[in-house]
């Protein structure tokens, strides 16, 4: 797989819940660090996404915050 986008995170499915018109997918990139996306239910099913199967977790933004207290 060749992405232009920088910001890739490779993990493992951790669950898979879908909906009527979208998927929540949680990703673990790490023990105990997870990412949560929603995609379309037609894009998981053709991804062919399960629970355990390792994924990657992409992020495109044009901007990312910082914050701090």
């Amino acid at each position: 797989m060749k992405i232009s986008a920088r910001n890739t995170l490779k993990g493992t499915v951790k669950k898979v819940s879908p909906g009527a018109i979208n998927t929540e997918i949680v990703v673990e990139i790490a023990p105990g660090v997870e990412v949560t996306s929603v995609i379309t239910k037609a894009s998981a099913e053709n991804l062919g996404v399960s629970e355990g199967k390792e994924a990657y977790v992409v992020i495109k933004s044009s901007d990312v915050m910082v914050a701090v207290d």
